[in-house]
């Protein structure tokens, strides 16, 4: 049964030229984004950095306002609700943020900060909240000894665990995962994976795990969903994405990635070129400028969603064209799209 729908989101920013003033430039942050997530299963969404993995995180939170599209969990459209509904729906969506230590308050002790939660919604005072609270705590592998300690007396990974207790307080039904080892050792990244698996199949639990660690994801998550420059190029199972990508961006992103094996011959290779702007994006395929398979009608038309079997990939190589008609270097302007430069960038206009 599908938890959590998302359905055509965008997120746009005006950008700023000072106070109470907008330059008339539109940051395009999230792009025309769709997916859902099942009850008790994990999507992966991957990508570069900066390519909107954490806006959508944000809109699906109501931390930031979807532009347009909407977002649905379990059933209710979270744009309609207001006052004691909204707050309601949005207790069965928390998250655990990337950096342990900035996501939680030095001046409160473990005790409050996990029980704070409780005590906002009301559900919990004295003596159960005492042993809610003390449930949690040993649910994330810690116990009394650290009840009313302080974050800065603990390492990154007892602070993420501090925080996965926190978000499980309570008892969401989506937890949204925002690159919660990144910031951490290997080893101890190890054993929060496990913990979180952990949690998972003993509470039902759905993740949204963001990650760029593409093993991390691989081991974590049933379905991928990779994103670049704001938009979702392919989506599918996990093993099938990672056995035989179909998206060029996908396949780059997996050679990227090193083999701990020394015996192993790498083809390892670094994907060149920047990231489109999210101010300026170029006409047609995002991607087009850094593929080596681009085509004509790359540079002319943005490629429609194709969807094969259990997968879906946005591009021309499985929309028709052939990919004998390669011509790499055509620039073609679409309305809403200015015509780029070989680096992706607009041309320099002066305002008359």
């Amino acid at each position: 049964m599908t938890l959590l729908r998302v359905q055509d989101l965008s997120v746009h920013f005006r950008v700023s030229k000072g106070f109470r003033r907008s330059s008339g430039d539109i940051v395009h942050a999230v792009d025309n984004v769709s997916f859902t997530i099942d009850r008790g299963e994990t999507l992966g969404l991957v990508g570069e950095s900066g390519s909107g993995k954490t806006t959508v995180a944000r809109a699906i939170l109501q931390l930031t306002r979807p532009t347009t599209g909407t977002i649905h969990v379990d059933g209710r459209q979270m744009g309609h609700l207001k006052g004691r509904a909204r707050r309601d729906a949005m207790r069965h969506v928390q998250i655990v943020f990337q950096d342990p230590y900035s996501s939680l308050n030095p001046r409160m002790t473990v005790h409050n900060i996990i029980a704070e939660p409780l005590q906002a919604y009301g559900r919990m005072r004295g003596a159960e909240l005492e042993a809610r609270v003390m449930s949690l705590l040993e649910m994330v592998g810690l116990g009394t000894q650290h009840l009313w300690r302080r974050p800065h007396e603990f390492s990154g990974g007892q602070c993420q665990r501090i925080a996965i207790a926190r978000a499980l307080a309570l008892e969401p039904r989506l937890v949204v995962l925002d690159e919660p080892t990144s910031a951490l050792d290997v080893s101890v990244q190890a054993r929060i994976l496990v913990l979180l698996k952990e949690l998972q199949s003993r509470l039902g639990l759905a993740y949204l795990f963001i990650a760029h660690d593409l093993a991390v994801v691989e081991s974590m998550a049933a379905t991928i969903a990779v994103m670049y420059a704001g938009e979702l190029v392919e989506e599918g199972p996990a093993d099938d994405v990672f056995r035989a990508p179909l998206h060029p961006y996908t396949a780059a992103l997996l050679k990227s990635v090193p083999s701990p094996d020394p015996t192993e011959r790498s083809e390892m290779r670094v994907l060149e070129g920047d990231v489109p702007s999210a101010v300026h994006p170029p006409a047609g395929c995002l991607f087009r400028l850094r593929c080596e398979r681009r085509m004509e009608i790359c540079a002319a038309v943005s490629p429609p969603r194709v969807e094969m079997g259990p997968r879906v990939v946005r591009c021309h190589l499985f929309s028709g064209p052939r990919e004998e008609d390669a011509a790499p270097g055509m620039d073609a302007a679409r309305p809403g799209r200015e015509p780029a430069d070989e680096r992706g960038r607009p041309p320099t206009t002066v305002p008359a």
